[in-house]
């Protein structure tokens, strides 16, 4: 009788290492692949793997030579800033290095910027503009940020921060640490955007804009973070301002934004008031410039950052 046991026990473990070496070998094929199509095929990682490589490199400027700024930011800034043409218009005075990628907000921004500064990025200013909402948010972005600009700390640190449970944590460490897992919902979106080209209008129009808290509690929610982030860029000698990019009908999120960023002692920029500009100025999601809105705003900006900045610098304002 145990002799009869012990026999049928075999193919079973045969059949479970088969099972395992092939879900081992799809596991490695579907990492490899995503790998691939990562690194040939999306546009995204393209632009942000340049764009990071070049903040790394970004160091405080010489004698007579344009104060380096680190600009970063969501689509708010990729859709609503020309950057050669910002470029163009301040390289006297600014050298100017953007990483924009779209959807991110508070959380995801402090965490890369540390680790920028961790790996040696040295920018006399960095610019955030994420948008008020984006700011407020209590999450970061699923794919591309934790596997580009977080490390494992980075994650676990997240997942604290925001009080993830354990599905979530793990969820964000298999981000950072696999690239078919970071970047699953990229292709389920690329695949639907073929198949259902209209999917990413509608996506935007099912996602409600939050509604700004009142006073107190926006103060609240904001005044940590901007100190956080003030100390964060002071303890490696750069100064911290906080680009607020027009939406429509912000104005009271403006108004808020600034009185709360005067207290936490970081200066804000608001180079157009989003009351000046009409819905013409927007793309259909009524929410991103188009591009004759964005070249107003990058007129704008090329024009007020170097003259906020310079005039500080005169002075010797301390930040």
């Amino acid at each position: 009788m145990p002799s009869s046991i012990s026999n049928s026990r075999h193919p079973a473990i045969r059949y479970g290492k088969i099972l395992f070496a092939i879900c081992t070998a799809l596991a490695i094929s579907f990492e490899l692949l995503s790998d691939y199509l990562l690194k040939h095929h999306s546009e995204t990682y393209a632009r942000v793997s340049q764009q990071y490589a070049d903040a790394l490199r970004v160091r405080p400027a010489g004698p007579g030579e344009p104060m380096s700024v680190l600009m970063v930011g969501n689509s708010l800034l990729l859709d609503g800033i020309d950057v050669d043409r910002l470029q163009k218009l301040t390289s006297s005075q600014l050298s100017i290095h953007p990483i924009f990628l779209e959807a991110t907000g508070y959380y995801d921004w402090l965490y890369a910027l540390r680790r920028l500064f961790q790996q040696g990025s040295r920018p006399q200013v960095v610019v955030l503009g994420v948008g008020v909402n984006a700011f407020l948010s209590n999450g970061v972005r699923q794919d591309y940020a934790p596997l580009m600009f977080f490390d494992l700390k980075d994650a676990y640190d997240v997942a604290s921060d925001l009080k993830f449970d354990r599905t979530a944590t793990s969820n964000l460490l298999f981000e950072h640490s696999s690239v078919f897992w970071d970047t699953r919902s990229v292709i389920r979106m690329q695949i639907l955007r073929h198949t259902v080209p209209p999917c990413r209008e509608l996506f935007q129009l099912l996602q409600p804009q939050q509604a700004i808290p009142p006073e107190p509690e926006f103060d609240a929610l904001a005044n940590p973070r901007l100190q956080r982030l003030r100390q964060l860029c002071a303890a490696y000698g750069a100064k911290l301002i906080v680009l607020v990019p027009p939406t429509p009908a912000s104005e009271d999120a403006v108004h808020h934004m600034t009185l709360a960023s005067r207290r936490a002692g970081v200066e804000t920029l608001v180079p157009v008031d989003p009351a000046v500009l009409s819905v013409h100025y927007y793309q259909p999601d009524n929410l991103h410039l188009n591009s004759e809105g964005a070249a107003i705003f990058t007129v704008a900006l090329a024009t007020y950052l170097p003259r906020q900045l310079l005039s500080r610098e005169s002075i010797g304002s301390p930040q």
